[in-house]
C-alpha cells in the first residue's frame, strides 16, 4: 500500500484562470521575496498529519478544478485581531489537472487522493484550456 495522505481543495476566488492565480502569488513574493505561496485560513486542519504526508492543495477555478500545489508546512498566524489561523504554506509550482467540476462551497474541503483529478501530462502543461461551458459539457458526459 502506497502513502496515506489526504488532500484539500479550495476555491480560487477572485481568479479567473491559472495565470490569474499565478500573478496574484507572484506578486506577494515580490513584495517579500522571503515568502512562499500561503494561503490563511480560520480553521487548523485536523488531519495535518496526514496532509503533510505528500497532501496537495487543488484548486477550483471558475467552478473546476484546474491546478494543485503541494503542501509543505502548516504556519501558525495570527491575524491583527490577535486570532489564530493557520497558514497553508505551498510549493510555488503549479502543477495543471485534468479539470473536474466542483459546486461552489465555503471554505476548504478534505479531498481523498482517490478522488483527485490527474495531474496533466508535462507536455501539455501549455495547452489552451477549453472554454468553461465546453469543459462543463465534457465533464457532465464523462469525456473528461
Amino acid at each position: 500500500m502506497g502513502q496515506k495522505y489526504i488532500n484539500l481543495i479550495k476555491l480560487s476566488v477572485g481568479t479567473d484562470s491559472i495565470d490569474d492565480l499565478a500573478d496574484w502569488q507572484a506578486a506577494r513574493i515580490a513584495a517579500d521575496p522571503e515568502n512562499q505561496p500561503m494561503h490563511v485560513t480560520r480553521m487548523w486542519p485536523k488531519r495535518a498529519e496526514e496532509l503533510l504526508n505528500g497532501g496537495s492543495l487543488y484548486w477550483v477555478i471558475k467552478g473546476s478544478v484546474q491546478v494543485r500545489q503541494r503542501v509543505l508546512r502548516l504556519e501558525e498566524v495570527i491575524g491583527a485581531d490577535g486570532i489564530r489561523r493557520c497558514g497553508i504554506v505551498m510549493e510555488p509550482e503549479l502543477v495543471r489537472t485534468t479539470c473536474a467540476l466542483r459546486r461552489p462551497f465555503q471554505g476548504w474541503r478534505y479531498l481523498a487522493a482517490a478522488d483527485a483529478p490527474a495531474d496533466l501530462p508535462k507536455s501539455r502543461a501549455d495547452d489552451t484550456p477549453l472554454p468553461a461551458d465546453l469543459a462543463d459539457a465534457l465533464n457532465i458526459l464523462g469525456l473528461r
